[in-house]
């Protein structure tokens, strides 16, 4: 196993860094159960973790690199086309532990990423922006994400996720999950394996502490990779407390999104967003990039959530965060 570490701790150990609040232990592969805890009600009960335990947000997925590409018009094959090109930290659930950072809330993101000098670079940006980062150094490449935003501000994306997908449940620490309010799983943390099974391992630890599952579903061509049915199958078995959905991705799951968590929440982009039937409409603004709205939604949804928020007031505010990510350059808040 390589080492474990974050990117400004101390050197590489097997147990990661020291004064963790847990005692390091190695998470081994284990039968789901049956039954796991669900919410009774729409409000989060506020002494549902015990007080005073802080509320700390985890998530386990990709931080990869993002190429952003505006064409200045159409691109011309075979030759030139001007264009805004950037870079910078990319990944859903990188891009969600910064937005839930940007609004002051302890969080942790959970990864696998290449030990090279980009890797290097994402993890001391994210740390930078108030991110903790257990990250996993791998001998493969750092992912990255060409990005091409169109002139309707629709995008089209290229993935090449590279060490991320590598993560096992051998890479990871129970502490790093046990103190979990809520852990963010993106479903491109359970379209692949070994990811998948470090996600599924993840999932166990923070239900056995008694923290809830909030899952995004990610992509409709993940979904349809992955087998809408199988989806279907997983979530019902994981039973989510929240479900983030945009329309294209609850189209091809084509099972209601009610018969599978506590709280599904339709993202409508634009349009705003859905809970239980209700429309919360989205306010108009300049659009720059739309690159990371749904996470930054996400995000704000999942904070009011847990501070006691009902799902119509935590859509309410989640809409605004995510109106103003989109006039912004870039997936994250500057």
């Amino acid at each position: 196993m390589r080492a474990v570490r974050a990117a400004h701790g101390p050197p590489p150990t097997a147990l990661g860094r020291p004064g963790d609040p847990f005692p390091a232990r190695r998470i081994i592969e284990r039968p789901e159960p049956g039954n796991q805890p669900h919410l009774d009600g729409f409000r989060l009960p506020q002494l549902r973790y015990g007080y005073p335990r802080q509320v700390v947000i985890v998530s386990i997925g990709d931080l990869v690199l993002d190429v952003r590409i505006v064409p200045e018009g159409p691109l011309e094959p075979d030759d030139d086309s001007p264009a805004s090109i950037a870079i910078g930290g990319g990944g859903q659930a990188a891009n969600f532990c910064a937005w839930t950072a940007a609004s002051g809330e302890p969080v942790r993101l959970v990864t696998r990423i290449g030990e090279d000098e980009t890797g290097r670079r994402l993890v001391s940006d994210l740390e930078a922006r108030g991110v903790e980062v257990r990250a996993v150094w791998a001998a493969e490449p750092t992912g990255i994400i060409a990005v091409v935003v169109g002139p309707d501000g629709r995008r089209s994306m290229a993935t090449q996720r590279g060490a991320s997908v590598g993560l096992s449940p051998d890479d990871l620490e129970e502490a790093w999950f046990r103190d979990a309010a809520l852990l963010h799983v993106p479903a491109y943390s359970l379209f692949v394996e070994p990811i998948a099974s470090a996600t599924r391992a993840a999932i166990r630890i923070v239900r056995e502490a008694g923290g809830m599952v909030a899952v995004d579903l990610s992509s409709a061509a993940g979904l349809r990779a992955f087998g809408p049915a199988h989806m279907a199958y997983v979530l019902a078995r994981m039973k989510p407390e929240l479900l983030f959905a945009t329309e294209a991705e609850a189209a091809t799951l084509a099972v209601p999104l009610e018969s599978l968590a506590q709280v599904p929440v339709l993202k409508l982009g634009a349009a705003g967003s859905m809970v239980y039937g209700r429309k919360l409409a989205a306010p108009e603004v300049k659009m720059v990039d739309p690159t990371g709205a749904g996470d930054a939604f996400a995000a704000t949804f999942c904070i009011a959530w847990l501070h006691g928020a009902t799902p119509v007031e935590a859509a309410e505010r989640a809409v605004q965060a995510a109106s103003q990510s989109v006039t912004l350059a870039g997936a994250r808040p500057i």
